[in-house]
């Protein structure tokens, strides 16, 4: 293996989904309860932005999250395989990652916030899954395996700063690349500036008014999910609301990519873009077509909507 293509499956790494699904499982109900966390704690931001998690150089954060006249932010650490609260005053509490019910993280997380008196009051019951059991009963999902736990925060890693690459040439309104715990997913999402037909709802486990507000304006999103369902494997996705007409038949690249009409979206499995020449150009090229797609079809003011530069002096430039 070449120095090039050892470096490339580094970054890139393998992620089967039959070896991890029991901790992707398991891992998705831990994200939950921190996010739901700091979604109780939050003022409120247009489209739930205000209880996404975020992509750190070691995991994954709430970031701050205020407490009365104190901030405090929970990170999952999946190099130490550790989980961590801090506050503003100084005070440090948190558990290993290890094999543990989805019960036990819950009292313990509870537990720890506790002594450093940040005792909060969260709904119990999992959102955006069938037949969700609350966390405080869980003993089913249980498994950590720390090797996988790594190898997907590292491929979030990667998505991360690809989707920040794509998102500066756009200068309307725009998303932060974020964590989306209900789905498990890490997207970017851009809006048209223009009002859209109200969500029809249906999410399992999710008040259709989310979905609504979430969906309040048009929008052509990516993102990377770690699958499931029909998609039962990692994949990288694009897709606009309100889809346009001729969307699904859109040409898009590369080749890998396509329509899923279950999802009603273009899926690139993530093994394309691993196994690519350049993951980054690949990836780059599916998140460019498939919001071309949805731009142009969409009828969205691009020239108002989008720059070709940097707009820094090139003095001020990196490389």
């Amino acid at each position: 293996m070449s120095t090039k293509t050892a470096s490339s499956a580094q970054a890139w790494p393998q992620l089967p989904f039959e070896a991890w699904n029991e901790t992707y499982a398991t891992l998705h109900l831990w994200t939950q309860i921190v996010g739901k966390v700091r979604m109780v704690q939050s003022p409120w931001v247009n489209h739930c932005w205000h209880v996404t998690l975020y992509v750190t150089t070691r995991g994954v954060t709430t970031s701050p999250i205020p407490h009365g006249s104190r901030t405090f932010q929970i990170d999952f650490d999946f190099i130490d395989h550790q989980l961590t609260v801090r506050s503003s005053d100084g005070g440090v509490a948190g558990f290993p990652l290890r094999p543990q019910s989805v019960a036990a993280f819950y009292t313990r997380l509870m537990e720890e916030m506790d002594k450093l008196g940040l005792g909060v009051s969260i709904g119990i019951l999992p959102n955006e899954i069938v037949d969700p059991i609350p966390f405080d009963q869980d003993e089913t999902h249980r498994s950590y395996d720390p090797e996988y736990a790594a190898r997907f925060w590292q491929i979030l890693v990667q998505a991360d700063r690809v989707f920040k690459t794509f998102r500066r040439r756009f200068i309307g309104k725009c998303s932060p690349v974020h964590f989306f715990w209900g789905a498990a997913d890490l997207a970017v999402t851009r809006f048209s500036g223009r009002t859209a037909p109200p969500h029809p709802g249906g999410i399992p486990n999710l008040p259709d008014w989310v979905s609504r507000e979430a969906y309040s304006h048009e929008v052509s999103s990516c993102g990377f999910w770690p699958g499931g369902g029909p998609i039962p494997y990692p994949a990288f996705y694009s897709y606009a609301y309100p889809e346009p007409a001729g969307f699904a038949e859109a040409p898009v690249e590369p080749n890998a990519a396509f329509y899923s009409a279950d999802f009603r979206e273009f899926i690139l499995p993530y093994d394309a873009v691993r196994q690519a020449e350049s993951p980054e150009d690949t990836l780059l090229a599916f998140l460019q077509t498939t919001y071309d797609a949805a731009a142009t079809l969409g009828k969205w003011d691009r020239a108002f909507l989008e720059r070709d530069c940097d707009p820094r002096p090139d003095s001020q430039r990196r490389p």
